[in-house]
């Protein structure tokens, strides 16, 4: 299972992102375009905020479990799922919590 999630964190890392840099290619580097952009309808509007949501689920597990666990590389899961995507950082931090050592 460990290179399945491993497998899905570098697929949800580079098929989103495929799209987002089409957008920049397109828009420029406009950040505020593009969150004006996630918000063009109703349903683009809620499908941002259940992903913030998700992400901010993942984000508590994370912590709690790198407090338990003492296992400070799974933190790299945060930045991977904010900057990236809950499409990279769930399947991360499930490789992260499988490997040895």
């Amino acid at each position: 299972m460990r290179y399945v999630y491993l497998a899905l964190a570098v697929w949800g890392t580079i098929h989103p992102m495929s799209y987002f840099l089409r957008w920049f290619a397109e828009n420029g580097f406009d950040l505020a375009g593009m969150v004006t952009a996630w918000h063009a309808n109703a349903a683009t509007s809620g499908l941002v905020w259940d992903l913030t949501i998700a992400a901010a689920a993942l984000t508590v597990w994370v912590l709690a479990e790198v407090v338990r666990s003492r296992d400070w590389l799974r933190l790299i899961a945060i930045p991977a799922t904010f900057c990236i995507g809950v499409s990279c950082g769930l399947p991360l931090y499930l490789y992260l919590r499988l490997r040895e050592g």
